[in-house]
């Protein structure tokens, strides 16, 4: 019996924190209208038990508050988060400007809002830096314009009402200038797309920052306390090796299960790096590929210690503020908005925000090797040659590099990646999120193809098809 009530209330807390947590950056960042959240995001395919989740939408104190059958009273005496409380049935999630929506585990809504107070005056005198991408005049010639349009129709063509696409969004930018672009009704330009596992390509990014300030080394071990008793494994594991995924760390990547790793820690934990950090060695460094969002947690908390001592404790300032000083405002991604848990760490595995065009900057700082033209300057942002660290494939599999896929993830292709590799362009590498949030860098062609959707089942989106139409445009090459 007890099993069975901790199972159901996981299964409860997973879907109300599931909710009030996409509800409320749905609507406070992506500024959507509740009720499109809630009947499309949070309804479709295998969401749609969702439907018996009831959510409400606080305006003024930008807040939403999710729960089942109006709150179940169910184990009153459970610890749940990482506090008791009275009823997992009910799960809040807070909106804090500049830092998108948390959900309120293990702390209080007060406590959340003192986190930032400091973070808030910081931003009212640091105003977001935005650069425009500029559409191309005219075609190429090198483009056949006919071929374009159709990858773009393809993309947004629905063919099967069993896996339906749900395209959100696709820009094409070849060569800096954008040749292709459409929204589906209800989005546009303007409009912040949550990129899910794309945000760990953003990850590799602020750790390739640090690592060109020398806070952070690629073959740094003893990287959290935790792991540093002279008998404890852990101690040996890089931060190479947590880029590569290939830590050996336990970790299951599942999301339809409730007590799986990524669930529990993404919905029912307040601090998720210390949950990440407790898991156990399975298997030595550099022997086995486990793609883990626990992983990224956990470079998250090591961006967070290496930026300085003023990011552990009350003040986080400087850690909050980092993506947008280091990153976010050199690209002018002004759209874009990282989210953290609620023990102020950045939830950089699943929780980023941005505009399409924005997501584009990012795939073109990739582009040009880690290059970007700041006011006027030709500035390197990211350390020479960490592109080409970035895009070598590691020990365990040649499908992955450091926090970005070689290959297209299984889940959006029909094909093997040996089936496939013989068509995938030559050097092209993307950044890869659930329900088929993608971006490809294609440096042979100079392409950076970005695409944006709610395709909930398994092939929905068939990612190698995609690039595969798009890259049929360029008439000689």
């Amino acid at each position: 019996m007890a099993l069975g009530l901790a199972y159901t209330a996981r299964l409860l807390t997973l879907a109300t924190a599931y909710k009030a947590k996409l509800l409320c950056s749905g609507v406070f960042v992506s500024e959507r209208d509740p009720q499109d959240v809630i009947s499309t995001d949070l309804a479709v395919d295998s969401l749609a038990p969702l439907k018996a989740v009831r959510a409400t939408v606080d305006r003024e104190k930008q807040l939403v508050r999710a729960s089942l059958f109006g709150g179940l009273s169910l184990g009153a005496s459970l610890r749940w988060g990482d506090r008791a409380i009275s009823d997992p049935s009910v799960r809040t999630a807070l909106y804090r400007p500049g830092l998108g929506s948390t959900l309120v585990l293990g702390t209080t809504i007060g406590e959340l809002r003192q986190q930032s107070q400091a973070f808030d005056a910081w931003r009212q005198h640091n105003p977001r830096r935005h650069q425009s991408l500029l559409a191309a005049d005219t075609l190429p010639p090198e483009l056949d314009a006919a071929r374009l349009t159709k990858a773009l129709e393809d993309a947004f063509t629905e063919r099967n009402p069993a896996r339906l696409k749900r395209t959100r969004a696709v820009v094409v930018v070849y060569k800096g200038r954008i040749i292709a672009e459409r929204y589906a009704p209800g989005f546009s330009a303007t409009t912040p797309m949550l990129g899910w596992s794309m945000a760990k390509s953003v990850i590799n990014a602020l750790i390739g920052i640090l690592v060109q300030q020398g806070k952070l080394s690629l073959t740094s071990d003893h990287l959290l306390a935790e792991w540093r008793s002279p008998t404890d494994p852990r101690r040996h594991i890089t931060l190479d090796q947590l880029l590569r995924m290939s830590s050996g760390l336990q970790f299951s990547e599942i999301y339809s299960s409730p007590l799986s790793d990524a669930t529990t820690m993404l919905f029912q934990k307040g601090d998720k790096a210390r949950y990440a950090a407790a898991l156990p060695l399975v298997a030595p460094p550099d022997t086995q590929f486990s793609y883990a969002s626990g992983t990224t947690i956990l470079l998250c908390r090591i961006l967070k210690e290496a930026i300085g001592k003023e990011a552990i404790g009350k003040d986080l300032t400087d850690y909050f503020s980092f993506p947008q000083r280091a990153l976010f405002d050199p690209l002018g991604m002004a759209s874009a908005v990282l989210e953290p848990d609620a023990a102020g760490t950045f939830t950089g595995s699943s929780f980023m925000y941005a505009t399409a065009r924005d997501w584009v900057k990012l795939g073109l700082l990739y582009l040009q090797d880690g290059c970007w033209n700041v006011n006027g300057q030709h500035t390197r942002l990211l350390p020479s040659g960490w592109v080409n660290y970035t895009t070598q494939p590691n020990k365990t599999t040649p499908y992955y590099g450091a926090h970005f896929w070689q290959g297209v993830p299984l889940s959006f292709t029909d094909k093997k990646p040996a089936d496939y590799i013989s068509t995938w362009p030559k050097g092209a590498y993307l950044a890869s999120g659930y329900q088929g949030q993608m971006m490809t860098i294609i440096p042979s062609h100079q392409l950076v193809v970005v695409r944006f959707g709610l395709s909930q089942r398994r092939y929905s989106w068939d990612q190698e098809q995609f690039i595969d139409t798009v890259m049929s445009a360029f008439r000689s090459r």
